[in-house]
């Protein structure tokens, strides 16, 4: 059976999170059955690094796969789930965005070492996918929620630093994930909380949100916003929207990556898991993504998804080849010296 075959249809089309820092014995037993592609981590499930590396093995082992994606939020600044003093605190992506904007050189170098860094800290404990970069361009009125995380309010500067972000993790053997497709510098509101509609036009948006992302079309993986785009579709938000996902994502931009949904127990969305995530695959949601470890939510949301499909597969392969196999060695106390002074103007 070739590798292709291996996962087209057999496994499930989804991303789960579990509940807390090891597997419960309902958590072992549905991951065997239901086979999702991979996992996602949070600061629940977080104790310390061999804790961590026990986990990730775990995981893998209920699928059966050694290469199951395990993904997780480190992004620095206020994303991140390994927090001191365990691990590093690492910038939030704005100021290597304005380090950028004042000398290129220094701004690049600087997100090359904050990507290592982070990258060998998660390697260390099993974690291949981080959930970054970020290409959202805050807009003034915007809410708080992209923030600093954002690397600028500059689409120039999010396009030329997210796209470089992405070869850089691949070269540190992390595969990264584009978001929020297809921005979420506009929004007024939080979608962890409701549901935000943007009512820009399309000209507005193709000036200014959407570059960063077409930019970043050679990404591997792709996470959906749950925002109303009035100008693209007035009636569903992104993740369920064929309009968004097929005409604009997959056909404009050329985007070929795996593309997963943004969280489906966020408060944005509306309707039952099962109808959550059927909706997001049928507007063309390769894999759902499900975090909070709820089993009663998990059950019908895998039941929506159904299988991974050959397309989902076919992305799923393409992407997890394009990684590096073994990262060059470095000295990671004098790659954060030097990311400081950089940070610092010392540079």
């Amino acid at each position: 059976m070739s590798d292709f075959d291996a996962f087209s249809g057999v496994r499930a089309a989804a991303i789960f999170g579990c509940g807390g820092p090891g597997l419960q014995a309902e958590e072992r037993a549905f991951f065997r059955d239901v086979r999702p592609l991979g996992f996602i981590l949070f600061a629940r499930n977080v104790a310390s690094p061999d804790q961590l590396r026990r986990l990730t093995a775990d995981l893998r082992e209920t699928v059966d796969d050694p290469a199951a994606p395990i993904l997780i939020d480190q992004e620095g600044g206020r994303v991140q789930r390994l927090k001191p003093p365990l691990w590093r605190a690492m910038p939030a992506m704005a100021p290597i965005g304005r380090l950028y904007e004042r000398d290129p050189a220094a701004g690049e170098e600087a997100l090359g070492l904050d990507v290592a860094l982070i990258a060998a800290e998660l390697r260390a404990v099993g974690v291949d996918v981080n959930c970054a970069p970020v290409l959202d361009v805050p807009a003034p009125d915007g809410h708080e929620i992209i923030g600093d995380r954002a690397f600028s309010s500059e689409p120039e500067t999010v396009a030329a630093l997210g796209r470089l972000s992405i070869d850089l993790w691949l070269q540190q053997a992390i595969l990264p994930v584009a978001k929020h497709i297809p921005g979420h510098g506009r929004a007024s509101a939080d979608s962890h909380h409701e549901l935000p509609r943007v009512t820009a036009s399309r000209a507005e948006l193709n000036a200014r949100d959407f570059p960063p992302f077409a930019a970043a079309s050679h990404a591997p993986l792709g996470m959906t916003a749950h925002i109303v785009y009035d100008a693209l579709d007035p009636d569903r938000p992104a993740t369920a929207s064929s309009a968004v996902l097929g005409d604009l994502v997959r056909g404009a931009w050329g985007f070929d990556g795996l593309l997963m949904t943004d969280d489906l127990s966020m408060k944005a969305l509306s309707g039952d898991y099962r109808e959550r995530a059927q909706t997001a695959r049928a507007a063309g949601c390769d894999v759902i993504l499900h975090c909070n470890g709820r089993m009663d939510e998990m059950r019908p949301a895998v039941e929506g998804a159904g299988a991974l499909d050959a397309n989902g597969a076919r992305r799923w392969l393409a992407a997890r080849v394009r990684k590096a196999a073994a990262p060059a060695a470095f000295d990671a106390d004098a790659a954060q010296a030097r990311l400081d002074a950089l940070l610092a103007g010392d540079g």
